[in-house]
């Protein structure tokens, strides 16, 4: 090295520049699957709905089963991810044997129902413990393992908000679905046929308007306020 000759210097590099922090378009796609996700996990309840107003149960039930076993084999095939596929599969399947074995079209729909009312539930436990659950959730999907926010109080009331919000319109859907569910075997123990059918086309209907509708909403919400607060926070100047 000549006298003088001064070594190369390597820029600077912070946290931003290290890790993109994905876009809020990125992370909904992710979670959702993407418009052929919504569209795939919600096709084998749109099938079930209408057969079961065309024709009878069981040809509806397995309808439904053999159109969610499909999506997830060409899932498969084309070496796509599976995740929402299999879910979806697992949700129809319960469903489907449930219908099959009491011979009643409204209980297909019975275990989405007791599913948000558990999932509700946690919800609101966990803001009241303190223990936020869609904070926990975001370090899993989107942090990548990381709690860094229990260590922020203001992250921390974010996410205790965001997740009183997530419960109170997870319990507040459901609440409307059990209502129609109810009156469905209500008006079947009357001996109302076409009323309880109504009732069953009501509920299916309620099952695809207050499922994705609202969980994108709260997704949306969630990811534009969990990344303008992030945002400030890098803004911050430190305090001494």
């Amino acid at each position: 090295m000549t006298t003088g000759q001064q070594p190369a210097t390597q820029p600077e590099t912070g946290p931003a520049d290290e890790e993109r922090l994905p876009t809020v378009a990125e992370q909904m796609a992710d979670q959702l699957g993407g418009w052929r996700g919504l569209a795939e996990s919600s096709i084998p309840v749109v099938v079930f709905v209408i057969a079961n107003i065309l024709g009878e149960l069981r040809p509806a039930v397995i309808a439904s089963v053999a159109v969610a076993v499909l999506i997830g084999g060409l899932r498969l095939a084309q070496r796509r991810p599976v995740r929402h596929a299999v879910n979806g599969l697992f949700g129809i399947g319960v469903g489907a044997a449930i219908a099959w074995r009491t011979g009643d079209a409204r209980d297909f729909y019975l275990p989405g129902i007791l599913y948000g009312i558990g999932y509700g539930l946690a919800l609101l436990v966990s803001a009241a413990v303190r223990q936020p659950l869609v904070g926990w959730i975001w370090s899993v999907l989107v942090a990548k393992g990381s709690a860094e926010w229990r260590d922020d109080p203001k992250l921390v009331r974010v996410f205790t908000r965001l997740t009183v919000l997530w419960g109170v319109v997870w319990l507040a859907k459901v609440g409307v679905q059990a209502a129609i569910y109810l009156a469905a075997r209500r008006f079947d123990q009357l001996g109302d046929e076409a009323a309880a059918a109504d009732m069953e086309t009501a509920l299916g209907i309620a099952r695809l308007a207050l499922g994705y509708p609202p969980y994108v909403l709260l997704l949306l919400i969630t990811v534009w306020t969990v990344r303008r607060v992030t945002r400030q926070r890098e803004v911050e100047p430190p305090t001494s």
